[in-house]
């Protein structure tokens, strides 16, 4: 699909990549934003990309908005050229399912859900065609995740699970969002895994709670004091369900400045993963501990 170029008021530019969610249409989305940043147009004073999106807010008394729209269309063409691979970074992170945190939360709103005789994780796993609530955790955890943005509050990313479309989890927002919800749930809506960076408002169907910070204004957290955002587009994630006795050993060791989390830098090839998608997931994976 090309892309689709519409301007928003005077200084913004939106282009749309797919109607679609694919992993070919974050890979155009990031490779664009990249090269749009790498080549330093005069005028443009931010970036942002989205999910199979992304805007350019552009100063009009420094660029011509068919000026900008020109330069764009441009990288796209070279960007359709380009082979999908990208330096990045695989990262573990632990999850405790079924806690009991988002479990006291979720049943204060059963009224705003479409099953409230049911747990978020029980709702998710029937309309999805699982027997049972561990099999659902197994495939939520099975296989890697592609961060496609971040943002909505700060910190936030959303998540594209890396698996082929029949494979893929679908679970519906709250009926009504709520109006509360613990910081650090592991929350799903639609095709989208995420993580709420802070408590708040939202609709996600809640599955779990990481004992890991993603987001500290005041980099205080170890991993977290050269920048307070810890995801960044393109990045994969790994979910590892643990226990209680685990996730208080982690939230120990985050206080105490002990904890990081397993991380490792690696090359993902789009075209290489779409050949033998579970294998070439197995060894990404693997670079998470050296294996």
């Amino acid at each position: 699909m090309r892309n689709r170029y519409s301007f928003g008021g005077d200084e913004h530019l939106f282009v749309e990549c797919d109607e679609s969610m694919s992993l070919e249409a974050f890979f155009k989305s990031l490779s664009m934003t990249k090269a749009v940043k790498e080549r330093g147009i005069k005028g443009v004073t931010e970036i942002c990309p989205a999910n199979a999106s992304f805007q350019i807010k552009f100063d009009p008394d420094i660029v011509k908005p068919d000026d900008i729209l020109r330069e764009v269309k441009a990288i796209e063409e070279q960007a359709e050229r380009s082979e999908p691979v990208i330096r990045t970074r695989i990262i573990e992170i632990p999850v405790y399912y079924q806690d009991p945190w988002t479990h006291e939360t979720l049943m204060r709103f059963r009224e705003r859900h479409q099953d409230p005789k049911a747990t978020d994780l029980e709702y998710a796993a029937r309309i999805n065609s699982f027997a049972t609530v561990d099999e659902f955790i197994a495939a939520h955890s099975g296989a890697p995740w592609f961060v496609s943005m971040v943002g909505f509050v700060a910190g936030l990313p959303f998540m594209y699970q890396m698996v082929d479309r029949p494979r893929q989890l679908q679970v519906p927002k709250y009926l009504r969002p709520r109006t509360d919800t613990p910081r650090l749930t592991v929350g799903y809506g639609g095709c989208f895994s995420c993580i709420y960076s802070v408590r708040g408002a939202g609709g996600y169907q809640m599955f779990g709670i990481t004992p890991m910070p993603i987001y500290d204004p005041e980099q205080k957290v170890s991993y977290l004091r050269d920048f307070m955002v810890l995801f960044r587009p393109g990045d994969i994630v790994k979910f590892k369900s643990i226990g209680r006795e685990e996730y208080d050993q982690a939230v120990a060791d985050v206080a105490a400045g002990r904890f990081a989390p397993a991380t490792s830098d690696v090359t993902f090839d789009l075209t290489e993963f779409q050949k033998d998608i579970d294998g070439y997931n197995a060894s990404l994976e693997g670079r998470i501990h050296g294996r």
